[in-house]
């Protein structure tokens, strides 16, 4: 291994033995505020529930939406040769195409949500290897990779949304799963772009042979999303551990965001505490990720685009929940009197 592996393999798991927490005294300020508001005690649901967490991770109160930040890292899968997508590797570089002229659903969602966006394309030129008979990625990669994600979040971005693009990356996604929580290949996989029952037998197919070829070593999470996962999964793996070190509440959104976020909390059940999920994403393995790890979803609207699409969403539910908080009157304010400690 070579300095840089070291030294960012290092980083990351001397970060995870000892992550940085949520801020309790902006999560008390912002219940305080909550608890003066014109409106019954929880009658907000998650919305209050949101604030607190923004407030927490950002260490402020109030919290604020001023630079949302989208990033859609894309890579390509040697597995994709396999037959496991609806759609040729050469979608992966048409569609970043289309990222970077405005034309896709993530673009103009951003434009909606007044989101920046950016769009960080890995090696397209170079699939990763196909997984079934040889690691994805050397570790070299795995380190560069890492380093890509940890250095593409903006200085001064106060939520991070995270998401992605890359043929075949479902098929890694499931393997990945597979790996990290147990069960069979077909607990994990799903339809993916679209593809037939014939289709989804590939992947599944592809799934055992690379269980089997790789064994233990599949046991480490970090030699898991190595031997099985992909360029833009490890990239969205160290944004969020930056973004963890760094107190930037995050937005992960479909199954592939969601499964390479959970390689963190392989090593610690609280790794993902300051991160939400945009939505429940339409792939059978994403629902039982999130009941594996504890966190529900803010939407269920059927979807499986993927790139930050769902969280693009979700962005304005918690836009929402910070408008109520910021600028409801107080029950003080409005002359209106407060709830009864009398029933």
């Amino acid at each position: 291994m070579s300095n840089k592996d070291t030294n960012t393999l290092e980083w990351a798991r001397n970060l995870l033995a000892g992550l940085p927490g949520p801020d309790e005294s902006a999560r008390e300020a912002a219940a305080k505020r909550q608890a003066q508001l014109t409106k019954p005690a929880g009658s907000l649901g998650r919305l209050e529930e949101l604030v607190l967490w923004l407030a927490a991770w950002q260490g402020k109160h109030p919290p604020t939406l001023d630079r949302p930040h989208v990033i859609v890292f894309a890579g390509n899968h040697g597995i994709a040769a396999k037959g496991v997508s609806a759609y040729p590797a050469d979608v992966t570089a048409q569609m970043v195409a289309n990222f970077n002229t405005g034309g896709a659903a993530i673009n103009a969602l951003s434009r909606y949500a007044s989101a920046d966006l950016s769009i960080i394309p890995i090696k397209l030129e170079q699939p990763t290897e196909d997984f079934t008979n040889a690691p994805a990625m050397s570790e070299q990669e795995l380190a560069d990779t890492l380093d890509i994600g940890r250095n593409s979040i903006p200085d001064d971005a106060d939520l991070l949304l995270l998401g992605e693009m890359g043929i075949g990356n479902t098929t890694s996604a499931a393997a990945l799963a597979c790996a990290l929580f147990g069960g069979v290949p077909s607990d994990w996989v799903g339809a993916g772009t679209g593809v037939d029952a014939d289709g989804i037998s590939r992947k599944q197919q592809a799934i055992v042979n690379a269980l089997a070829f790789h064994g233990d070593t599949l046991s480490d999470p970090f030699e898991a999303l190595r031997c099985v996962g992909g360029r833009e999964l490890t990239a969205i793996a160290g944004a969020c551990l930056e973004a963890r070190r760094r107190r930037i509440p995050v937005i992960l959104d479909g199954y592939v965001s969601t499964v390479s976020a959970a390689v963190l909390s392989a090593f610690d059940s609280s790794a993902l505490d300051h991160c939400c999920i945009g939505h429940v994403s339409a792939e059978p393995g994403h629902r039982r990720l999130l009941e594996r790890l504890g966190k529900p979803a803010l939407l269920d609207l059927d979807m499986r685009l993927g790139e930050a699409s769902g969280a693009a969403v979700a962005l304005s539910v918690i836009g929402a929940a910070l408008a109520t908080h910021n600028n409801m009157a107080t029950f003080e304010e409005a002359g209106i009197a407060g709830r009864s400690d009398l029933d």
